[in-house]
């Protein structure tokens, strides 16, 4: 547990969020019985967030958590929501004494890892700062292309019922597109370590 810094006193204590999302735009929200200003951020009172089920990090996990909340036109809104503005936004949970909010200490942070909605409700899913170690950095060696029909990467225009099946087969006797496969048609399989040679077989790899 968390000890409170020094002229703290936990009987004037409330908690307050603060959302900064993606576009700069910070939003504050509170459970005491009137606004405040925490950090520069008014941090509305029954401004429709709350906080959810949590689960606390152990080692290197992430930790993960939620917030519930409905639309609002002064706080969250249908708009900003459907256009993303919410997506990784970074949320701040602090303790704050509502008799001198410039008092206050810093909980936790988090991103919005996504969002779900029932009507006029919403559900954030949280992800702590140790949730970007578990992001995929790199490509992925694999015997198939990683880029998308007709994307920069692809480099081609494909015809309107074109497919593509990512093999290097496919790629050079269907689109001619060798030069631009994404893919490493030669990597091995997982089999290949128990492979043996055999008399008068073709052992080239070619079918790994």
């Amino acid at each position: 547990m968390r000890a409170l810094p020094e002229g703290l006193d936990a009987g004037r204590l409330c908690q307050a969020w603060i959302v900064t999302r993606t576009d700069g735009v910070k939003l504050g929200f509170t459970d005491h019985d009137r606004d405040l200003v925490v950090d520069g951020v008014v941090c509305r009172a029954g401004g429709g967030w709350s906080p959810g089920a949590t689960e606390t990090a152990v080692g290197y996990a992430p930790g993960q958590g939620a917030a519930l909340g409905v639309l609002d036109a002064d706080g969250v809104t249908e708009e900003d929501l459907t256009a993303g503005l919410y997506d990784g936004a970074r949320v701040a949970a602090l303790r704050v004494d509502w008799s001198a909010p410039s008092r206050l200490v810093r909980l936790w942070t988090a991103r919005i890892a996504a969002v779900s909605r029932e009507g006029e409700a919403f559900t954030a899913t949280l992800a702590g700062p140790l949730a970007e170690l578990e992001r995929v950095a790199g490509r992925t060696f694999t015997r198939l292309c990683d880029a998308r029909l007709g994307d920069e990467r692809c480099g081609i225009s494909p015809a309107a019922d074109a497919a593509c099946d990512k093999r290097w087969a496919t790629c050079v006797g269907v689109f001619a597109n060798g030069v631009n496969f994404r893919g490493f048609p030669t990597a091995p399989g997982e089999d290949f370590l128990t492979l043996y040679p055999v008399e008068g077989e073709r052992n080239d790899g070619g079918r790994r």
